[in-house]
């Protein structure tokens, strides 16, 4: 007898151990899992919500062994409780098992009916479960609130055991999807619960169901996590060649653009200052200028489609395009018309750019400009900044055998023009209220006889603090030139 009570209690010691340690490791891991700032938002809550479970089926477990023939109506009605919520959550963790094997294999045509299927099968696990809790067919407990498996005990185990069917079913279809290491996991997650129900049988008071359960989650977890470790390196290492690549576009592309200032100081004739100030992401705004001969200043203002490092390169051969036209001597709606078709006669992406070209004549002031799709110029005469709103033309690169229309204006000594991309009317604030144009002639005005570098610091300025705090997503891109006249004395420029 004495012998007995001491293979009982240790038994008991050994549950305890057993339990004890399952609860602290599924508080661990679920702490980790709540700690890793890299897990996806999905994967986080899954294996919350698993471990979740593991510790409610383990605790139902260990309030049920130690509740287990002791006396009272109120122990009989815990009993009950604590052992349906046991079964349930035994249930549920086969139903998230399942769920996650349904994942990693992804069957095409099968997937929702699989989640049909598996859904069903949960609820109608609860639902044998609810009738078996008032019945007595799955459980029950004698006069000394003993427990004892009822004659349908083996309900309790259908569902489950369909669902692991199911998985086993998904693992060896789409294997080729899953990870030889995840597979491994997940066969080890469902086969060691049933090695240990089988040696159970044997040793029926040591409690190994939770020990596999436990430990085949906790490695099932360690894979899958070292599988998103892995996953979450390479994305930072792609991320990084990425922005590397990025910057080095950023850098070609700003190095492709005139800043050195100022750009013709032997020619007392005009003044010119242009900027771009990019947004995150390399963008394909582009500003040109250049002498086309001793008479006739080049000026250019486009926005490529698009972002990134295609922009950028479409950006680069646009503007070699659009220059070497304009430098053999066409007139403003020809080169349009000629770059037009260089491009489209080589444009897979499908790329296009919205372009304001003028030639102005330093001479006379005259100024031909041709607009394919970009934004109306602000031009300052008689004293004030108003839009020229010439005819667009259609943008470059979009369709091959476009003509452009050409116009003219005089310049007098004084007059100013401004041009830009839409990043600055559509710059917008934290109510996403745009900029706008008028917002935009507003700044321009409020100090006509501006330097054309004081004068894109004034828009720039005023950009800002409309925009505020809010975050921005296109290139500020401007360029202003003040014509001074054929006959204006050699001044100071605009400095750098």
């Amino acid at each position: 007898m004495t012998n007995l009570v001491f293979s009982v209690s240790l038994a008991n010691l050994i549950n305890t151990v057993i339990i004890a340690s399952g609860i602290g490791i599924c508080g661990l891991c679920i702490m980790q899992v709540s700690s890793s700032t890299h897990l996806g938002k999905e994967v986080r809550r899954y294996f919350q919500l698993f471990f979740s479970l593991i510790l409610l089926y383990i605790s139902a477990h260990l309030v049920r062994q130690y509740m287990d023939g002791l006396f009272g109506e109120g122990v009989r009605t815990v009993l009950y409780i604590v052992t349906f919520v046991e079964l349930l959550a035994a249930g549920f963790m086969a139903y998230m098992m399942s769920l996650l094997v349904l994942s990693f294999a992804r069957p095409e045509n099968t997937g929702k009916t699989i989640f049909k299927i598996l859904t069903g099968m949960f609820g109608l696990h609860v639902f044998i479960l609810a009738i078996g809790c008032f019945s007595d067919l799955i459980y029950t407990f004698d006069a000394q609130n003993v427990y004892h498996r009822g004659a349908g005990y083996l309900l309790s185990n259908l569902c489950p055991v369909v669902m692991l069917i199911i998985n086993a079913v998904l693992l060896i279809r789409h294997r080729n999807r899953i990870s030889p290491r995840i597979r491994l996991a997940f066969w080890i997650y469902m086969v060691a619960p049933l090695a240990a129900i089988a040696v159970q049988s044997i040793f029926y008071s040591i409690q190994l169901i939770i020990l596999a359960t436990v430990g085949g989650a906790v490695y099932m977890f360690s894979v899958i996590i070292r599988n998103q470790n892995e996953k979450y390196a390479k994305q930072q290492l792609e991320s990084s060649r990425l922005e590397t690549e990025l910057n080095m576009a950023s850098n070609i592309q700003s190095h492709m653009l005139p800043s050195i200032y100022p750009a013709f100081p032997e020619r007392p004739e005009f003044d010119i200052y242009a900027s771009m100030d990019p947004a995150k992401e390399v963008g394909g705004d582009f500003y040109d200028f250049f002498l086309i001969d001793d008479n006739h200043l080049g000026l250019v203002m486009a926005d490529v489609s698009g972002k990134g490092v295609p922009a950028a390169l479409f950006m680069m051969a646009s503007k070699i395009i659009i220059a070497n036209n304009a430098k053999i001597g066409k007139d403003a709606a020809q080169v349009l018309t000629d770059a037009n078709n260089a491009i489209c006669a080589n444009n897979p992406e499908e790329m296009f750019v919205t372009v304001w070209l003028g030639i102005l004549e330093l001479s006379t002031g005259k100024l031909t400009s041709a607009n394919a799709g970009h934004e109306y110029p602000a031009v300052m005469q008689n004293g004030e900044f108003e839009l020229l709103k010439n005819k667009h033309g259609f943008v470059i690169g979009g369709m091959e055998g476009v003509r452009y229309k050409q116009f003219e204006l005089f310049l007098k000594p004084g007059d100013k023009i401004f041009l830009y991309t839409d990043g600055v009317p559509e710059a917008t604030d934290k109510d996403s209220e745009l900029f706008g144009t008028n917002r935009m002639i507003t700044a321009l005005n409020q100090n006509t006889s501006a330097s054309p570098k004081e004068t894109l610091s004034n828009v720039r300025a005023a950009v800002d603090a409309f925009v505020g705090d809010a975050e921005q997503f296109d290139d500020l891109t401007m360029l202003c030139l003040e014509y001074r006249g054929a006959n204006a004395p050699n001044q100071a420029k605009s400095e750098a």
